[in-house]
């Protein structure tokens, strides 16, 4: 100790470690402290040439000694017990107030540490990330992340310069955490981290961060803590008795910023977005809207699959509040919300999470396993407890907060093997030498689980392209536990049949059977996505083959066959009116195309196909089950027409009956499943629709017939590229 240097005052090595943004123990050294049975005070304040301590409630404490030109001030204060702090600051430019976040104690508890430490918290979103709150007396904001192999970690932002120096947080055992007081709504974070090696990294935003600024900026904002009044409740009353296997499902995919812009080219608000695309999508009769990531990205033509912001809705289209005021105005239009959720995969932008506090975090260390090949990104390390609670917590967070209804979860397959898109020696085998990825498992069952648990109603979606087994059957079973997975043989099965000119249709008939095969050996739904209609594939009318008439005409009687089809039904938008030019995510769809007959025909087809599946219960009752399908006509590949009876206990069966070829057949005889009358209650030849308006009008009658495998049998007019739905009409 110096000479005259009193025993209460600090070691200058550990002051010049505070003004230098070096010392790892903020809260073991500022703030106050018991030495040798006297209160002391230090503070760091820049600028500051005197410094005067109060409390709260405005008695004054004590002047404080300035021992570093910085701003470090140290100083006795008389106080009893330890409680927080206000300073009046004072240079020759003027005097302001600051409060002294090191005289408050922690916001986290003992059973924080617990379960964050066990990865088992289910709440971490309330936790971790930025809090607007009123706490020992003051109002301010909490702030808390998770970098356990950081020397220091510091909040910074306009409020403090931007100097990692000045609000250094608390470690409690790899959480970093500080009370800020006065903070609030709107200000805009970062995250300053000194990795392991003593270097500054990068500024992070919160990987709990419920607010972004828009791109290309990336900060953190801290978000308003209002709670949002929900309107929905009669909706999530109903949703908690939903079976969705048995339910219709009807869902529109959309991308927020694309569907429609504002007449300056700008995205539309999620306000325009709640008084145009829902009245529009619930006028079609869908059931649900599906909407591409909106977690903060970057990156437009990522499409948000490269989300750097996973608790943030993106900024592009308004704040936090404004997304829970489209899901409310969908819920109380009837539809249901789904969204695309990405934990497979997360950019290597500097500013998010990869090498977050100096260490592969996040991610695998070893690019075998936490390096995406196809495309460029990161790989979550599933098997760190901490990385399987933050996904988790985060499928959780979208359904507690903003009242989802589903997630969609992208990229699957790529998470299930450890092999996808590697060749040999590019990949490490898991513990018995396979290529199965049993920390994905884990974590799928995981979080499936817990959403079905929690969210009675809601459902998880896999987009998985392989025959992996129990994709959706019960985690009680070994499953992984999603409620649905999307069908992409079937979505490639029958585009490729439809691709082909109808007088080689003969020779790939299986193309449209196939599916039937393994239709219910799990809970499918058929999807038309954004990923064929994009990168050269063109529109689906594209994929048609013939002249203009052709196009349309096979591409109604495509929708309608995948609407009569066993499963669930997804399109993607624009193609619902036959959008000629591909998708492209930087401009509107071709809305001009409905002043045109064909067009607006192909809207009001699948208004109808969606009208007829959810009234009628023969078509969505049994849509996992094979008791409510049974072939009628299988195997005319010479005629290319395939027929099916579609039903559902205690309902009236409806005939589904398909002609793929240019080619009108007339008399064409149809076994059934009843004598008596069937009407049509879908013709894709219509001229509602825009078709050559053939059919069977006024419905057929079905005579009794003995000796055949079916009791009874019609004869009908097969309208040319068309499918027709008859539903039998008991007298």
């Amino acid at each position: 100790m110096s000479l005259g240097k009193e025993v209460w005052q600090a070691e200058t090595h550990e002051v010049e470690a505070i003004v230098a943004g070096r010392h790892s123990d903020a809260f073991g050294f500022l703030g106050l402290h018991q030495i040798e049975g006297a209160w002391v005070l230090r503070a760091f304040v820049p600028n500051a040439e005197t410094l005067t301590a109060y409390t709260l409630d405005g008695a004054e404490l004590g002047h404080l000694i300035p021992r570093h030109g910085a701003g470090f001030f140290e100083g006795k204060v008389a106080i009893d017990t330890p409680q927080p702090v206000r300073y009046r600051a004072k240079n020759a430019g003027g005097e302001w107030d600051v409060y002294d976040p090191y005289t408050f104690g922690p916001v986290l508890g003992p059973m924080d540490d617990y379960y964050i430490g066990e990865g088992t918290h289910l709440r971490l979103f309330d936790k971790l990330g930025a809090h607007e709150m009123a706490f020992e007396g003051i109002h301010g904001t909490h702030f808390a992340v998770w970098a356990p192999n950081a020397l220091r970690v510091s909040v910074v932002g306009s409020f403090n310069e931007w100097d990692g120096r000045r609000n250094p947080m608390r470690n409690r055992g790899g959480i970093w955490e500080v009370f800020i007081p006065v903070l609030g709504t709107g200000t805009i974070y970062k995250y300053e981290i000194v990795g392991p090696d003593g270097q500054i990294l990068p500024l992070k935003a919160d990987p709990f961060a419920r607010q972004a600024e828009m791109r290309p900026k990336n900060a953190s904002v801290v978000p308003d803590p209002t709670p949002f009044v929900w309107t929905d409740a009669q909706y999530m009353e109903e949703r908690k008795a939903k079976d969705w296997r048995r339910a219709p499902m009807s869902i529109y995919e959309v991308h927020l910023g694309s569907w429609r812009r504002r007449p300056d080219g700008g995205f539309l608000s999620y306000d325009q977005l709640a008084e145009q695309l829902v009245p529009y999508v619930a006028d079609l009769g869908y059931t649900h809207i599906e909407v591409l990531p909106i977690s903060e990205h970057p990156y437009d033509p990522s499409w948000g699959y490269q989300p750097t912001g996973l608790y943030a809705p993106t900024a592009r289209f308004g704040d936090p509040a404004g997304f829970a005021r489209f899901v409310n105005a969908a819920h109380e239009a009837g539809l249901g919300v789904i969204l695309d959720w990405v934990p497979a995969h997360f950019p290597t932008d500097e500013f998010g999470l990869a090498n977050f506090d100096g260490t592969a975090l996040y991610e695998h260390a070893d690019p075998r396993q936490g390096f995406h090949p196809d495309w460029n990104t990161a790989i979550y390390n599933l098997g760190r407890k901490e990385v399987s609670a933050f996904l988790t917590n985060n499928a959780l967070y979208w359904f507690d907060q903003f009242h989802i209804d589903g997630l969609r979860v992208d990229a699957v397959a790529s998470m299930l093997y450890l092999d996808y898109s590697r060749e040999p020696g590019e990949w490490v085998p898991n513990e018995h030498g396979g290529n199965q990825n049993l920390e994905t498992v884990a974590f799928l069952q995981r979080v499936n689980a817990e959403v079905y648990r929690q969210f009675p109603g809601g459902f998880m979606i896999a987009e998985e392209s392989t025959s992996w087994p129990g994709v959706t059957a019960p985690t009680y079973a070994n499953g992984l536990g999603f409620g649905f997975k999307w069908n992409m043989g079937f979505m490639n099965d029958t585009l490729r049949y439809m691709s082909r000119s109808p007088v080689h249709r003969k020779f790939h008939h299986a193309d449209m059977t196939f599916g039937m095969v393994y239709a219910f050996s799990e809970n499918f739904v058929l999807p038309l996505s954004h990923d064929e209609v994009v990168h050269g594939k063109g529109t689906l009318l594209e994929k048609m083959p013939g002249d203009d008439w052709q196009q349309f005409a096979n591409l109604r009687a495509y929708l309608a066959f995948m609407w009569g089809h066993p499963g669930k039904k997804l399109l993607f938008m624009g193609q619902e009116f036959a959008q000629r030019a591909e998708w492209n995510e930087s401009k509107a769809l071709d809305w001009y195309l409905l002043d045109q007959p064909n067009h607006e025909g192909m809207r009001r087809l699948i208004a109808d196909l969606n009208a007829a599946y959810r009234s009628l219960p023969a078509l969505h009752e049994r849509d996992c089950e094979p008791e409510g399908f049974n072939w009628v006509i299988g195997n005319d590949q010479q005629n290319s027409v395939l027929a099916w009876v579609r039903k559902a206990p205690g309902a009236d069966p409806v005939l589904v009956i398909t002609n793929l070829t240019p080619v009108p057949r007339t008399g064409y005889k149809v076994p059934l499943p009843a004598a008596g009358r069937w009407v049509e209650r879908i013709n894709t030849d219509a001229g509602w629709y825009a078709g050559s308006n053939t059919g069977n009008h006024g419905g057929v009658e079905a005579r009794a017939v003995k000796g055949q495998h079916w009791p009874a049998e019609a004869e009908l007019y097969l309208p040319p590229l068309a499918t027709l739905f008859l539903k039998f009409e008991p007298e």
